[in-house]
């Protein structure tokens, strides 16, 4: 059966919190420039829009697309939204450490828990896609964005895409990634089957941009990629 966003959150346990700056940085060659170039992207369609509100899905861990954001927008204020207490709590730690607590108003759950009402003009969903367990699910979390944005509002979307047992060049590559990291034969190899589990990426650019198509999305545009991982923008339409 399908995964809940909760079963989801489930494998973000502490052990898997307190490890998750040092594994994204090396499992993603380019999270911090994957992020820069998120707040620019939104800096860019945003404009000169002063006191923008941001809503953070899957903000836990590092809170590096707030922290991005921040550092460009001054007056920028945001809303993170996780289901994972330790992962929350990692990001909650980050946010205090970079001054940032007052503001981001951080909430522990999904984002059909925020009001209906809320309006916000841009959103972020980074890293959140691949660990939905079937499209009903990923289609879910995009139409509770898609409800909580303004008309024409951007949303960030980035994740792993393609099957994983599909792309075996790709695969090898991320396994030499992880070597050139210092990991030993026996930790790639269990790495690389931990890739397999658990986890169900959209299995192309193209199914990404249907997501996003009924989920009341325009055409998206791709900013960033790296092995599995690509990053998109795309505006709301209805």
């Amino acid at each position: 059966m399908p995964s809940t966003p909760t079963q989801s959150a489930d494998k973000f346990d502490t052990s898997r919190a307190n490890e998750y700056a040092r594994q994204s940085r090396i499992a993603l060659a380019g999270y911090d420039a994957c992020h820069d170039l998120a707040a620019c992207m939104l800096a860019a369609t945003l404009g000169p829009l002063r006191g923008a509100k941001v809503l953070v899905v899957g903000a836990g861990g590092t809170a590096q697309e707030i922290i991005a954001m921040a550092a460009l927008e001054p007056d920028w204020r945001f809303t993170a939204v996780d289901p994972s207490a330790p992962m929350l709590e990692a990001a909650t730690q980050q946010l205090q450490a970079n001054d940032l607590l007052g503001r981001t108003d951080v909430h522990l759950g999904h984002v059909e828990d925020l009001p209906a009402q809320a309006s916000f003009d841009a959103a972020t969903l980074i890293g959140v896609l691949h660990h939905l367990n079937g499209d009903d699910a990923k289609r879910q979390i995009l139409r509770s964005v898609q409800a909580r944005l303004k008309p024409g509002a951007p949303l960030i979307v980035a994740g792993n895409h393609y099957a994983y047992a599909s792309q075996p060049l790709l695969l090898q590559a991320w396994g030499q990634r992880w070597r050139q990291q210092g990991a030993s034969a026996e930790e790639v190899k269990a790495k690389l089957g931990k890739i397999l589990q658990g986890a169900d990426p959209p299995h192309s650019e193209a199914a990404v941009q249907a997501l996003l198509h009924e989920a009341g999305f325009g055409e998206a545009t791709r900013f960033f990629s790296s092995l599995f991982w690509g990053a998109w923008l795309a505006c709301k339409t209805r």
